[in-house]
Parts: C-alpha cells; sequence; structure tokens
C-alpha cells in the first residue's frame, strides 16, 4: 500500500510539474522521461535476464537518427510514425546483434555489446554525407497527434504539449513492461537469470527468450532515442559512444536493478544531481564522480535497496 502511495504521488507530482515548477526544471523532465523509457527496456535484459549491455547507447543512437532522417529529407513529422519507426529500425538491427550475443554470457556478452555500439558509432561519425559526421543531423518538431505545432515557441511546446506527451509515452511503457516482466515469460527470464541449466532441463529454451529479451530492450532504447530529439533539436554521434552507455548502466544500478522502477529513480537522481554539481563547482566531474561512488558503496543495491532495507526494521519493530 505504502509503495502505490509513492508511485500514485510521484505520479501526480510529474503530471502537475508543468504548472508549478520552473520552466528549466519541467525541460530537465524531457531527457528524465526519455532515459526511463531507455532504462525499462534495458532492466528487462540486466534485471530479469541477467544479461548486462555496455552498447545499448547504440539503439539510443538509432531511434534518434531514424527521427532525424524521418523529419529531415523524408519531411514525416508525425511522431507517433516516427516512434514506431525508430523501435521497428531498433528491433532490425537488434535481430542479428541479439543472435550472436546471446550465445555468451557474463563480461563477454558486454564486451561484444560494447564492441558492435563502437563498431555503429564509428560508421555514424565517418560517413558525413549520410550522417553529418560530428555535426550530427536537426531533428526537427514533430507533430503530436495530427498537430503541427509549429506557431507555438519552442519553450512553450516542449513544457506543454511535447510533456504531456512524453509522459503519456512513459507511461504506456511502463504498463506495457509491468505486464511483460510480470507475465509467464517474464518469469521465464528470472528463472534464466537464476540458474540457466536447469531452465533448459524444464524445456525452456534459454537462447531464444534472451533473444527476445534483446529484441524488447532494444525496442524500448530505439523509441527512448526517439524522444531525446526533439528537445535539442539535432541529434550527433555522441548519442552512441561508449561513455552513454555507461551513463545509463549506472543510472540502472543507481536506483537499483532488483527492483522495477528502481532504474527510473536512477535516471531522475543521476540527471538532476548532474545539473546540480555543474552549476555549484567548476570540476564538477570529480565531485559528481566522488557522490556517486559513495552512493553505490553504502548501497549496493540501489536506492531502491536502501529504501527497502529502512523499510524493514520498521516493520520489525512495528510486529
Amino acid at each position: 500500500m505504502t509503495a502505490r502511495l509513492v508511485l500514485g504521488a510521484a505520479v501526480v507530482g510529474v503530471a502537475l510539474a508543468p504548472l508549478v515548477a520552473p520552466t528549466y526544471h519541467v525541460l530537465l523532465m524531457l531527457p528524465f522521461m526519455a532515459y526511463a523509457v531507455v532504462l525499462l527496456g534495458l532492466n528487462l535484459l540486466f534485471g530479469y535476464a541477467g544479461l548486462l549491455s555496455f552498447g545499448h547507447a547504440l539503439f539510443i543512437g538509432i531511434g534518434a537518427y531514424a527521427g532525424a532522417f524521418l523529419t529531415g529529407p523524408l519531411k514525416v513529422r508525425s511522431l507517433e510514425v516516427i516512434l514506431l519507426a525508430a523501435g521497428g529500425l531498433g528491433a532490425l538491427v537488434a535481430a542479428p546483434v541479439a543472435a550472436l550475443c546471446v550465445r555468451y554470457v557474463k563480461i563477454y556478452f558486454g564486451m561484444l555489446t560494447l564492441a558492435f555500439g563502437m563498431v555503429f558509432y564509428t560508421f555514424v561519425l565517418k560517413f558525413y554525407r549520410l550522417t553529418g559526421g560530428d555535426e550530427g543531423l536537426p531533428f526537427l518538431r514533430p507533430a503530436l497527434l495530427g498537430w503541427s505545432l509549429e506557431a507555438m515557441p519552442k519553450t512553450d511546446y516542449l513544457v506543454g504539449p511535447y510533456y504531456y506527451y512524453s509522459l503519456a509515452v512513459l507511461s504506456v511503457a511502463a504498463l506495457c513492461m509491468w505486464r511483460i516482466v510480470h507475465s509467464p515469460f517474464g518469469l521465464c527470464l528470472k528463472t534464466i537469470r537464476d540458474n540457466p541449466a536447469k531452465a533448459e532441463s524444464l524445456g525452456i529454451d534459454v537462447t531464444r527468450y534472451r533473444w527476445l529479451a534483446f529484441m524488447l530492450s532494444a525496442v524500448y532504447a530505439a523509441v527512448g532515442g526517439a524522444l531525446l530529439g526533439p528537445p535539442t533539436g539535432n541529434v550527433d554521434p555522441t548519442l552512441l559512444y561508449w561513455t552513454h552507455s555507461g551513463n545509463i548502466v549506472f543510472m540502472t544500478l543507481l536506483g537499483g536493478f532488483a527492483s522495477f522502477f528502481g532504474p527510473v529513480l536512477g535516471a531522475f537522481v543521476f540527471i538532476y544531481l548532474q545539473n546540480w554539481v555543474m552549476s555549484v563547482v567548476p570540476y564538477w566531474r570529480l565531485v559528481f564522480g566522488a557522490i556517486l561512488a559513495a552512493i553505490v558503496i553504502f548501497a549496493p543495491g540501489g536506492l531502491m535497496g536502501l529504501a527497502a532495507r529502512r523499510r524493514r526494521p520498521m516493520r520489525v519493530s512495528g510486529a
């Protein structure tokens, strides 16, 4: 009951943010919601299937560049079409990548995903005529539910219609992922994570289930990548770089991959903490890294794990 109340309060707070919060902080919610979609998918692969990807920024970049190509050369402005195309392209690229990577586990899986991520990063960086190279490509303002909203000032567009559109996409993505992880498919993934040999002896096709988890994770990452484009109006190769993959892995660990909403909390804390440290000290990377390291050391289960540990003594004393 307490968890439901906290979740309900968080949803209400996010919905009311454009009405009560400063515009700058509302704008920071846009990358948070995009990364939350990405992390819901990544946690299916890591938290439920037990496979940690170090190259997941590859699919974020695919989604972002798909949106840039559609709004630019192809003149497609419908965000619904962009999100569907981004998810489809993410699945198309993930199919052969996953088919090779899921045959390996632990560090070998992570290194393979990192290698594929860097291959695609190099492709985007070097094929200047197609991708714009290090300058990237513009991501033109998309239409929302058939409304172009071209005449609206950009800030009003972002903190108004686009904000609530992103919130709706995140809500739908969370509901779908909740159904997935609590379905027989999700239970099979947990079994594979805990004991692959036993799962195989029970008749579960371990490789096929891992492949499906990778595919779903890639689709979520590509959709989140497409949502990252409109706020900045530009996409560039840094979206596919390995450090970007490291950031989303750290968000997952920061929030706690053992909890469904842990990575979402990790994305929120990461983005706002980084912004606060950048505004306070000049050597923000040093301070920011020290703060995050301290959180991980003293809360190895993430922030959600720390909160759960604090609730247990309270329940025991109450009993």
